[in-house]
């Protein structure tokens, strides 16, 4: 699925008596959906495959996909000679994008497409549920990060690059697991084209 990796940081030098408490990473989600044609399960499928979301550069098609952005507020403190991230506010948007068929369809294959559409929201929420674990990773490491010898706090800028960066690999991974698995053949993905398809 594709995503949007972005991020901003704020600086301020602020007299703070204590780092704040844990929080727990809450994403704003939104669902965007795109018209397909057809009345029978095949003709749908067809459509989601000629309309579907665009993939790797054009490469490939999907039936859906996540996006997320993810923004940072981070406000500095100065500790002696030493910085330290005081504060961390997140800003994480999870948008998951749907086929929707533009005709009424008969009964039967109305009751296919609400297990098939159902399916693949679980498997994007997925998705989504790994991005918001990886915001939330990054929250837990670099809250408190202290830089020795930054008494302007600019070096700790870069340094917390460090796990930001190390979360961003390891949701990646684990992206990129669950995908090969829900794809593979006679994966989850795979079995819900088919009841469509076939109603089986």
């Amino acid at each position: 699925m594709r995503i949007r990796w972005t991020h901003a940081l704020a600086c301020a030098a602020l007299l703070l008596t204590a780092l704040p408490t844990r929080a727990d990473i809450r994403a704003t989600e939104v669902e965007k959906t795109y018209s397909i044609s057809g009345t029978t399960g095949m003709a749908l499928y067809q459509s989601i495959g000629a309309r579907g979301p665009i993939l790797r550069g054009g490469a490939s098609s999907a039936i859906a996909k996540t996006d997320f952005d993810l923004k940072w507020g981070r406000d500095y403190k100065r500790d002696g000679n030493d910085c330290v991230l005081a504060v961390v506010r997140p800003f994480l948007t999870i948008t998951y994008t749907l086929p929707k068929p533009a005709n009424t369809l008969p009964p039967d294959v109305a009751a296919r497409w609400r297990d098939f559409i159902a399916g693949i929201r679980a498997h994007e929420a997925v998705h989504g549920q790994y991005v918001t674990e990886m915001a939330q990773q990054i929250y837990d490491t670099t809250l408190g990060f202290r830089q020795d010898n930054d008494p302007n706090c600019k070096t700790i800028r870069n340094a917390i690059q460090t796990p930001l960066k190390a979360a961003f690999a390891r949701y990646k991974a684990r992206n990129r697991a669950f995908e090969q698995a829900e794809m593979a053949a006679g994966g989850n993905v795979q079995q819900l084209i088919l009841k469509l398809i076939n109603g089986r």
